[in-house]
Formats: structure tokens, sequence, C-alpha cells
């Protein structure tokens, strides 16, 4: 089974970027739809956005649009996420994962998710 791996977290001033990525280990996506998500603790993994890594169609929930952009190397197995303009209130895990469903909203519609990367934004 191919397992999703998540980098490019860290800790980024207000104001900064990021870009994280999230590669399929030991094999290829087994779904053409992959999504990002965040938690903070305590909290709900909230949706940030969804791409067709084959046609490129993407969609962005309020709180990622106009400041992250999903991008994916098919070739590379591999998609992104830019975060710029970045406010200590993204600090959060930033999970990526696979679509199962086409419900993109709800963690129940991911079928295999990566261990996260921690985002900390300082002011």
């Amino acid at each position: 089974q191919v397992q999703l791996v998540e980098s490019g977290g860290g800790l980024v001033k207000t104001g900064g970027s990021l870009r994280l990525s999230c590669a399929a280990s030991g094999g290829t996506f087994t779904s053409n739809t992959l999504g990002w998500f965040r938690q903070t603790p305590g909290m709900e993994r909230d949706f940030l956005t969804v791409i067709n890594y084959v046609s490129g169609t993407t969609y962005y929930n309020a709180s990622a649009k106009g400041r992250f952009f999903v991008s994916a190397d098919e070739a590379k197995n591999t998609v992104y996420l830019q975060m710029n303009s970045l406010r200590p209130e993204d600090t959060a895990v930033y999970y990526c994962a696979q679509y199962n469903r086409s419900s993109y909203f709800y963690t129940s519609s991911c079928a295999d998710w990566g261990q996260g990367t921690q985002v900390t934004v300082t002011s």
C-alpha cells in the first residue's frame, strides 16, 4: 500500500511562506484526487484544498483561498501546498490525503493520510 509522506513544515514568521510536499512512497497515488487538511490541538481536521492531479482541477476552502495554492507533479507523484502571507492562526499540523469519495470537505472521504507536518507561524 502506498504511503503518503509530507515534508516542508517548520517555523516561519508572520508574512512568510512555506511549501509543503506530499509524496507517494512505495508506489504511485492510487487516487487522482488529493487534498490538504490542517488540525490544531483539540479541534477537528479542517479541509483546505483539493486537486485532481491528472486534470489539474482545484478547489479551495475559504480559509485557504487567495493565500494557499495547490499543485501537483504527476511524474514525481508529489502534490504541493504553497502557503503565502502566513499568519499565526495558520499554525497547525498539515496533512495530505487521498480521496476515495467526492465529498471533499469531509475527512471520512479520505482513504489514506500522511503523518502530518507541523507549521508554526510566529508573530
